[in-house]
């Protein structure tokens, strides 16, 4: 593992979005969100009615080094996405923002957390796994165009999978 990452976790807001495209288009370039996609997610992040909760990384030096975001209805909760840029990799950054997801879900008071895993990352499965998350199914052919299956996971209670974990920055 890499050393211990200390980042600042905050609210993502329109002015992050050229930022994450960025790293979007970097981890993830056959099946990269659009600038529209995240638009649209943002736009349900704010105010009384808020269904989303999307979060930026940054480093000591402001730089965006990761980004996660949440939906929710009812009870469910769906993790959107998660995303940790290379040099980030084994540091535990992945399980702050995946921690910041499950407080949010917790806060809209889902009993449920559901995620689409590509089959072939087993970093992210690990790291799913570690906090409770369970292989429920596939989807065939679900990440387009490379035709990649994925791997569904689900966390009941997600409460019980953030309590005493710390968020530094």
């Amino acid at each position: 593992m890499t050393e211990p990452v200390t980042c600042r976790l905050r609210e993502m807001r329109w002015w992050d979005i050229d930022r994450v495209l960025a790293l979007e288009k970097d981890l993830f370039p056959e099946d990269a969100w659009s600038r529209g996609m995240f638009w649209s997610e943002l736009a349900h992040a704010r105010g009384p009615e808020a269904t989303r909760r999307y979060v930026v990384a940054e480093d000591g030096e402001g730089q965006v080094v990761g980004y996660a975001g949440l939906a929710a209805a009812g009870d469910l909760a769906d993790i959107q996405t998660i995303a940790v840029a290379r040099e980030q990799w084994g540091t535990g950054l992945g399980g702050q923002l995946l921690t910041e997801l499950l407080r949010a879900a917790t806060a809209f008071e889902c009993a449920e957390v559901m995620l689409e895993c590509r089959i072939d990352n087993t970093r992210a499965q690990k790291l799913y796994e570690r906090f409770g998350f369970e292989a429920i199914g596939f989807r065939r052919g679900y990440y387009q165009p490379g035709n990649v299956d994925a791997l569904v996971m689900r966390l009941t209670d997600p409460s019980t999978s953030v309590q005493g974990t710390e968020i530094h920055g």
